[in-house]
């Protein structure tokens, strides 16, 4: 995915290529996928959504037995068909935070040689990351605020166990 527009727009039609469902079902699970700390805006939700619309990928109606008749948004054939070309484009912000997130919350329709791409594009990434953090700690003994070296450590550990777990995923992809 190229942008998070783009990103935003996967994950809205891997939701609704599963069910139907109103915005704030739609935030809900978004959050799950993303955890609490990234919540997403009803500002930035709507507005995708209605691009969306715009663009025949999903359709609207109203759901007249609630009480509050929510609008209830159904993906339309354009939007499977949009879902699907997504899936197949790997690309570099498959494995970056945002993106990786999005594309192993839908995993299961994506090839498996399209999840091996991701899942090794994202084990480099952390490698990479892995090194610049034991370098900015090894520089702290120069002077770093100690909460700013203890923050880095503990990013440290966390990026080296998401190592160790897509280790774990690569091989048994690869089998």
């Amino acid at each position: 995915m190229r942008s998070k527009a783009e990103t935003l727009e996967f994950t809205l039609l891997g939701l609704l290529s599963h069910s139907s469902l109103h915005g704030y079902e739609i935030r809900k699970r978004i959050s799950a996928i993303h955890g609490p700390f990234r919540a997403l805006s009803f500002s930035v939700l709507y507005p995708q959504l209605r691009r969306m619309l715009a663009a025949g990928l999903i359709e609207e109606s109203v759901d007249s037995s609630a009480r509050r008749s929510p609008i209830i948004y159904t993906i339309t054939k354009a939007g499977q068909k949009r879902f699907a070309q997504l899936t197949d484009a790997v690309n570099p912000a498959s494995w970056d935070d945002d993106g990786f997130e999005a594309r192993l919350a839908f995993f299961g329709a994506t090839s498996s040689h399209n999840r091996l791409r991701i899942l090794e594009g994202r084990h480099r990434r952390l490698k990479e990351r892995a090194e610049i953090l034991r370098e900015e700690l090894e520089r702290a003994e120069l002077g770093l605020d100690k909460y700013l070296a203890e923050w880095r450590r503990h990013s440290l550990e966390s990026t080296e166990r998401e190592i160790v777990w897509l280790e774990k995923l690569i091989h048994t992809e690869s089998k």
